[in-house]
């Protein structure tokens, strides 16, 4: 599917070489996707921060929940230290527990060292019980472990792959999409990435860019206008945020506050049943914010970072990623039929353009 930039939608801001999170240098994207029989329409997402080869290594991080009916583990750890480290997941609202054993399982694997010490994995969920047999226990710890081990660099799949297998967004099929903004700090560049698991939105409250598409697109529409019990807009959203310029945790939790602007863009208002919960990241400033058992003699660690009354470009960068990544989700992902029939129509593309341009 053609992204909605190459079909001349007005999007702000300059985008990495691929308009992905893993144009941030070092990030890795890998998916597992389980499509069985009519019932299993789920997968997971693993997100490296810093690639297989340095996934101990710790970055600064901070988190953000605009409405808390959802997970997101490792956020008590995060708000105490700012310290980010081991690859990233998201998947289904009842698979947060094999995954996480799957994040414990392949760390015991490659970085056994690593493992002698506690793991606390960031593992994030979205509910795909419309057309997904969520109950079941078809995704295991292997699975996991099979994203990390297929996370790449470069283009990244979008739609309804990994986490985003069977997820909906805006009563249209949703799952997986991603964006990237390159950022000028004085002679310096950097790069802002978002990564969306889109799980959100009632039809009526879709907009894009600024037109109110929505309502215009209001037919076949089975989520809401069969008798499915679920209230327009439950789901959920998971937005991940990485990038390369020095930050200070809080800095990076000032970046998570920002996606709730890119996602209103799209028209969500935020339903008090979906789970809204977002992680930001920088790579910046490898080998400080280290808290493993102390080794050696007591030392020092530094920060460079952005000032503060320098971060404005960034949180615009943050606010456009999102808004491109949801609609990438959208225009990636097709007509999905899944547990007891359940349909989920594909975005109608040629209908939306006609009514944005």
């Amino acid at each position: 599917m053609t992204r909605p930039r190459e079909l001349g939608l007005p999007l702000p801001g300059l985008t990495g070489p691929h308009n992905a999170i893993t144009d941030v240098p070092g990030v890795e994207v890998g998916y597992r996707t389980l499509i069985e029989g009519d019932a299993v329409r789920t997968g997971v997402t693993a997100v490296l921060p810093r690639g297989r080869t340095d996934v101990d290594v710790p970055c600064a991080a901070g988190w953000f929940s605009l409405n808390g009916n959802g997970e997101m583990t490792g956020t008590s750890w995060l708000s105490e230290t700012g310290s980010l480290r081991l690859p990233v997941l998201i998947t289904n609202t009842h698979a947060v527990g094999p995954c996480h054993r799957g994040v414990i399982d392949w760390v015991v694997r490659e970085k056994p060292a690593l493992a002698e010490q506690w793991l606390l994995p960031v593992v994030a969920e979205t509910w795909d019980g419309y057309l997904n047999d969520i109950n079941g226990p078809h995704l295991r710890p292997a699975h996991a472990m099979a994203a990390i081990d297929a996370a790449r660099s470069g283009p990244i799949a979008e739609g309804s792959v990994g986490g985003g297998t069977g997820m909906n967004c805006y009563a249209f099929k949703g799952g997986s999409g991603t964006s990237s903004r390159v950022v000028a700090h004085g002679p310096d560049s950097y790069t802002v990435g978002a990564f969306v698991q889109a799980n959100f939105g009632s039809r009526r409250e879709l907009t894009v860019c600024g037109v109110p598409a929505g309502t215009a697109l209001a037919d076949d529409n089975p989520m809401e206008d069969t008798d499915w019990r679920t209230p327009p807009g439950a789901g959920s959203v998971i937005v991940v945020i990485a990038t390369d310029a020095p930050l200070l945790p809080h800095q990076c939790t000032a970046l998570a506050r920002r996606v709730p602007l890119g996602l209103a863009r799209t028209g969500t208002t935020g339903s008090h049943f979906s789970g809204d919960i977002f992680l930001a990241f920088s790579t910046g400033n490898p080998g400080a914010l280290t808290s493993g058992f102390p080794d050696g003699e007591p030392g020092y660690e530094q920060l460079r970072f952005v000032p503060w009354n320098r971060l404005d470009v960034f949180f615009e960068a943050v606010v456009h990623a999102v808004e491109e990544a949801v609609l990438n989700a959208l225009f990636a992902a097709e007509t999905m039929i899944g547990r007891a029939g359940h349909r989920s129509p594909g975005l109608p593309v040629s209908r939306l353009l006609e009514l944005v341009s």
